[in-house]
Parts: C-alpha cells; sequence; structure tokens
C-alpha cells in the first residue's frame, strides 16, 4: 500500500471560497472599522443566535478568554467541579480564576462528566460545575442541572466541541447558566481564532459585553476590571461567510463518520462511538477506543505505525489535565481515582475527519488501520 505524497493531518480547517471573503474585506477596508462591536461583528451575532436557536451571545476573540470571563460574568470562586478529560483550557480558565478544580470522573460511553460522581465530589466550598461536551457528545445535561439546584450551584458548559448540536430538539448551548463556545481554526465553525458566550436574559449579556471590553460601559466610565477579549471584525466577517457552509460541512462530516463506522466497527478490538438517541450530532470528531489485548497493538503503537504511512492521528485527550504538573498534586487528581478517564486517555485515538476529506483517502485509514 503506498503511502499518499501529503500528509493526512487529524484536521483540517474549512475555509470558504476566497472570492466571498474580498467582498467583506473591501467593505471594512472603506469602513476603517476594525474591531470594537462593529457591523459585521453585530451582524454575527445576530446570525448566530438565530442558526443556534439561542437568545443571547457575545462574541470573544477565542474561547479561552471567553471561559475565563464567564466565570468572571458569575463571580465563581472557591471550588469547581470539573472533567480531567478535555483541553486544559477548561481548567485553566479556573485557574486565572483562582479557583480550585475539582476533578470526577467520566462516564464510559459519551466521556464526559459522569453526573453519579458529582455529589460525592461537592464540599462547603463549592460554586460551580464545569462539564464539557466531549467530541459533540452532550453532557447529560438534566441530570447535571438537578444536582446544581439541589446544592445552590452554578453550571457553565465548555461547549466548544458541540456547535449546532440539539438535545431532544433543544439546542445544547441552552442548557446550563452559560455555554461558552470555540470557534478555532480546528472546529466545524470556525472564524480563524474566536469563540462566544451564550448567556439567556440581556442583563447578563451586558454585563459579559462590559467585561471583554475592559470593563467599560461608556466612554468615561469602567465598572468594574475587565479584559481585552473582543473579536475582531475581519473574524466576524469570516464567520458570517462560514455560516452559508456550515450545514453543508456537517453533512460532509456525517458521510465520512458512516464510512469510518462501517470498515472499522468489526474489526476486533476497535470501538467506535455510536449516535446517541434523541441527539442531532454535528460530526467533528471521529474518536475510536483500541483494546491493545483484542487488536493485538496499543493505541500508541497504532498512532506510530498511521505516522508511517502519512496519517497523523491524535491521542485527544491525552494525557489527562490532572496529570499535567499543574493540577497533579490536587487530592482529586490521584491516580485510580477516575478509572474511567485513566483508561479513555490511554486508548483513544481520534481519526483524520474535515470536509474536504475525500473518499480514497478515508478507505485508505481505514485499511491502515486494519494493517496496522
Amino acid at each position: 500500500m503506498n503511502m499518499f505524497d501529503k500528509p493526512i493531518y487529524v484536521t483540517q480547517p474549512f475555509l470558504p471560497p476566497l472570492e466571498g471573503l474580498q467582498e467583506y474585506l473591501k467593505d471594512i477596508w472603506e469602513s476603517k472599522w476594525l474591531t470594537n462591536n462593529g457591523k459585521y461583528h453585530q451582524l454575527l451575532e445576530k446570525a448566530l443566535c438565530d442558526y443556534l436557536g439561542v437568545k443571547y451571545i457575545s462574541l470573544f476573540s477565542n474561547g479561552t478568554l471567553a471561559l475565563i470571563t464567564a466565570l468572571q460574568a458569575l463571580k465563581i470562586s472557591g471550588e469547581v467541579i470539573t472533567t480531567p478529560f478535555s483541553f486544559v483550557a477548561t481548567t485553566h480558565s479556573l485557574w486565572w480564576n483562582n479557583i480550585k478544580p475539582l476533578f470526577v470522573d467520566i462516564d464510559p460511553e459519551t466521556f464526559t462528566l459522569d453526573p453519579g460522581k458529582i455529589e460525592a465530589a461537592i464540599t462547603p466550598k463549592t460554586t460551580a460545575i464545569l462539564p464539557v461536551h466531549v467530541y459533540g457528545n452532550p453532557c447529560k445535561v438534566e441530570e447535571i442541572q438537578n444536582i446544581a439546584n439541589k446544592y445552590g450551584l452554578k453550571v457553565i458548559y465548555d461547549a466548544a466541541h458541540t456547535f449546532g448540536v440539539k438535545v431532544n430538539g433543544t439546542p445544547i448551548a441552552n442548557f446550563g447558566d452559560l455555554s461558552v463556545l470555540s470557534f478555532h481554526a480546528t472546529k466545524i465553525f470556525n472564524t480563524f481564532e474566536g469563540g462566544a458566550i451564550v448567556c439567556h436574559d440581556e442583563k447578563t449579556k451586558k454585563h459579559i459585553d462590559s467585561l471583554k471590553n475592559f470593563g467599560l460601559v461608556d466612554e468615561i466610565t469602567v465598572v468594574e476590571p475587565g479584559i481585552n477579549a473582543k473579536m475582531n471584525e475581519f473574524q466576524a466577517a469570516l464567520g458570517l461567510l462560514q455560516l452559508k457552509y456550515i450545514d453543508n460541512s456537517i453533512e460532509r462530516n456525517k458521510q465520512i463518520v458512516y464510512v469510518y463506522r462501517q470498515g472499522l466497527r468489526d474489526v476486533r478490538g476497535i470501538t467506535v462511538l455510536e449516535d446517541i438517541d434523541k441527539v442531532q450530532h454535528n460530526y467533528s470528531y471521529f474518536p475510536v477506543l483500541i483494546d491493545k489485548e483484542k487488536y493485538g497493538k496499543s493505541r500508541d503503537d497504532v498512532y506510530e505505525g498511521l505516522k508511517k504511512k502519512n496519517i497523523f492521528t491524535r491521542r485527544y485527550f491525552y494525557p489527562l489535565i490532572s496529570q499535567f504538573p499543574t493540577y497533579k498534586e490536587l487530592e482529586s487528581a490521584k491516580p485510580g481515582l477516575m478509572p474511567v478517564a485513566e483508561k479513555v486517555a490511554k486508548d483513544v485515538l481520534c481519526l483524520p475527519i474535515y470536509p474536504a476529506l475525500d473518499a480514497e483517502k478515508v478507505l485508505f485509514i481505514i485499511d491502515s488501520m486494519k494493517a496496522v
């Protein structure tokens, strides 16, 4: 089997036709309004509210600053229950707010925060829950909300993976007190870099808008210590253009997922994730689990073997956040406390998926997985 000349990377950003963006750029050049709630910023906020089915959205320059600001907006302090199975930005946002993370284990089917482990982790200092929707799989939102209501906790969702996802017809970003989105280049919907906070009322929206703009409410009034996290007009313009193609991108990824599942579902030692009942997925990732005893090779063996064929996968998420030096000394981070997360992190491998990935390459990846 011959390698492809060009590497097949785990992801590749979708970019719309350049001529479409040029029309927006000409307008920005003429107006010379480059940032600070400009025309395209306002248009994109409205367009995203319409597309995502949410009431209020505040755009950010990236998802990490949106996470940090969301915690500030709700005045979260003390301790927050969260997952070790995420990108480090989730927990870093707590660290930047001087909040102690309390790690609990994940659900073995969705890889999201296990609601059954939350109550035992709650202490008198716990003020919130920070769950993460993983690979587009939504958390068990109703169970989490019931626990939050019982103990008077806020819920902020890291929804970076779930653009456009719905549960029982309800947009995923409508759950919790706030939901934080990422529009990073690797996401199914991107604005080069970018992010957003979804909230439920105008007062909270104005508060968030103030926080992301130095705490300003007008030209001479600063009401709180804010940060500079505004999305610029170039990002917003790209976002408006991307929305015209997002449904096609999701549909194309869906087709790729189905081909992967058909080709790998019956391979001994490989576990693929199936669609969740009553969930409208966005098919932005394709993770598999590699069982070394049944497959004959470890996940890392497969990872290295595929690289030799010019296929670049990702061990996503590995290591666990709780295993990084910044957090591993925490009581909740001790080895053995989160056996599901530890096993998934050891076995998971995300295969290449993006709209431009053609069928020949998908079949080549499947064949390579079988050959390794």
